[in-house]
């Protein structure tokens, strides 16, 4: 009976957690939001350095099938490519300066929220990329 007695106030007075266990949780969460966050930023501006390199591929291949039916047009805009099929993605601006089977360069640009120290993907007439970095 004794036993009981101790037993059912040992429970009774046993709810919840104690406040050093959850402070405990509390750092560990802290710990992992400290290194998951710098990692995300990282992928993200990643991910913008590899969409606008890879935008600007994708707009000089628009602009080399438009030539092969078109030879000998400047383009000193990215209209013409856009309406050939070239999709820019979001956040980006596309110019051509002067751009044509023998000279000139399409450019991708980044929005500068994105933190990239190089902002800008560029692509010569012979295809030499200059890409946008970290």
């Amino acid at each position: 009976m004794i036993l009981k007695k101790i037993s059912v106030r040992t429970h009774a007075n046993a709810d919840g957690f104690t406040l050093v266990e959850l402070l405990i949780v509390v750092a560990i969460i802290a710990i992992l939001a400290a290194i998951a966050v710098p990692q995300f930023s990282s992928y993200r501006k990643r991910g913008y350095v590899s969409m606008l390199n890879s935008d600007v591929k994708n707009a000089f291949t628009i602009a080399e099938a438009y030539f092969t039916e078109n030879p000998g047009v400047v383009l000193n805009n990215c209209a013409v490519i856009i309406n050939g099929g070239y999709l820019p993605s979001a956040g980006t601006l596309c110019t051509a300066s002067g751009f044509s089977e023998i000279t000139g360069s399409i450019t991708v640009t980044g929005n500068a929220a994105w933190g990239l120290s190089v902002n800008a993907a560029t692509i010569d007439y012979n295809g030499k990329l200059t890409p946008a970095a970290l």
